[in-house]
């Protein structure tokens, strides 16, 4: 597994394949993925779970305070409460993959 490369597929490539697809300026494609993207994280940061029908479903969680260990010294640290985006793939994907 090592001797393989693993693909970073950047937005831009994904809107010249839909601009391929669905016989539109690529601009317009790129415009549409932003907006998307823009979208999603506008209701992520109101605190909404986004559900992309054949996806998956995006969500904001929050994690509280804790407490943890210095790895390299063992000491004892407080971990302050944080928020981490959360996805769940929808069924349809993990079957694919």
């Amino acid at each position: 597994m090592a001797d393989e490369k693993i693909l970073t597929v950047p937005l831009s490539k994904m809107a010249a394949e839909l601009s391929e697809k669905h016989e539109m300026s690529k601009k317009l494609a790129g415009e549409l993925l932003a907006d998307f993207v823009d979208l999603l994280v506008k209701h992520l940061k109101k605190g909404n779970k986004v559900r992309v029908t054949g996806l998956g479903i995006f969500q904001v969680r929050k994690r509280p305070a804790r407490l943890g260990r210095n790895p390299a010294t063992g000491e004892q640290i407080k971990i302050k409460a944080s928020k981490k985006l959360a996805f769940r793939a929808a069924k349809e994907v993990k079957e694919s993959i």
